[in-house]
């Protein structure tokens, strides 16, 4: 088996990018009625946090698997130098999934296993990707639990504005685009900074 990369998994991460606004183009949307591009907004942007955390936690395998040391000392365990993938994935997920609560609540899971220095956490602490990483985390929330605590995020992330439906308002003013785009910028970071 292959192992983990944060140069492959941000270039996997950039072509789902790519499908996904390719999913949006206009002419793949022109026969559906307007609450339907709704849905088709929501869903791109479930869409885009899963291959977000997908990226993240082949990222964070990568760097595990990579260094053990930095986890070992991040955590006070003593791990051996060698861990398989699988190891590594299940000292991040353990027998659930992988999931994050917002910007903060990323760079704190990170940080779990990675210390403050390391190139995962610095990107993702960067102001320059704070406003697509709380958008995306919050818009994503509403769109797959339209529940009242998930409105309330949603709108705080978009500074109240008015919000029906997280697509209704990510298919105006290329809102969507935004995001993706700062994401996309965050993957190339990753890929410049990652050693393999």
């Amino acid at each position: 088996m292959r192992k983990k990369s944060g140069k492959k998994a941000s270039q996997a991460f950039k072509k789902q990018v790519q499908e996904i606004e390719e999913f949006l183009e206009p002419e793949n949307l022109s026969s559906f009625s307007d609450a339907h591009v709704t849905w088709a907004y929501d869903y791109a942007i479930i869409r885009l946090y899963r291959d977000f955390e997908d990226m993240i936690l082949n990222c964070l395998v990568a760097a595990i698997n990579g260094d053990t040391k930095q986890l070992s000392d991040t955590t006070g365990v003593e791990f051996p130098k060698h861990l398989t993938d699988e190891v590594c994935e299940y000292i991040i997920v353990g027998d659930g999934y992988f999931d994050f609560r917002g910007r903060d609540g990323l760079i704190k899971t990170i940080k779990r296993y990675l210390p403050d220095e390391h190139y995962l956490v610095t990107i993702v602490k960067k102001p320059a990707y704070k406003d697509a990483l709380e958008k995306l985390s919050a818009l994503r929330n509403f769109a797959t639990h339209d529940s009242k605590p998930s409105k309330k995020r949603a709108l705080q992330s978009i500074d109240g504005q008015r919000l029906s439906a997280s697509g209704a308002w990510l298919k105006n003013q290329n809102r969507f685009g935004k995001i993706a785009a700062s994401l996309n910028r965050l993957a190339d970071e990753i890929h410049r900074q990652a050693p393999h």
